[in-house]
């Protein structure tokens, strides 16, 4: 088993309450995206509440805020989810449901493998990529750094 498997939390601020027409559609399509991820090779866990989803969990003072958290075998997992799969149509429609970001929207980093990340963690990870950008504590997709950079920051603590 690998020492290492990948979180990640992404946020994003809906245009108007779940509950209005205007986000009927995304609403619509949570279960079955969610449904996915679940089945998706290297899937380990997602943040959820009673309801099967994270929609319902205010996690930051803006109640517009919704937040996703999950943990992933690899990058290569994630990415495979978030990029290949019906995924991708909700990401390209994203802008008729959610603002555009004006800060970290998205943070991916390493834990020991069986760890569940606390919201607090993910929290800090985004605010830690607004004030330092990518760094191996806190990245994207775009700027990754591997497992063995966790370890070796761990090492060094």
């Amino acid at each position: 088993m690998p020492r290492f498997q990948l979180a990640q939390i992404n946020i994003a601020r809906a245009i108007a309450p779940l509950d209005d027409p205007r986000m009927a559609e995304f609403v619509a399509r949570l279960d079955a995206v969610n449904a996915l991820a679940e089945a998706s090779p290297g899937f380990v866990w997602r943040l959820k509440d009673e309801s099967g989803n994270a929609t319902s969990l205010q996690v930051f003072d803006d109640p517009l805020v919704i937040v996703n958290m999950s943990v992933w075998e690899s990058i290569e997992a994630l990415e495979g989810y978030v990029y290949r799969s019906l995924h991708t149509q909700v990401l390209r429609a994203r802008r008729q449901w959610f603002e555009l970001p004006s800060s970290a929207h998205l943070a991916l980093w390493w834990v020991p493998a069986g760890h569940v990340p606390a919201i607090a963690e993910g929290k800090a990870r985004l605010a830690h990529i607004d004030r330092h950008g990518p760094t191996p504590e806190a990245f994207t997709f775009r700027t990754r750094f591997p497992a063995e950079a966790e370890s070796a920051r761990c090492s060094e603590a």
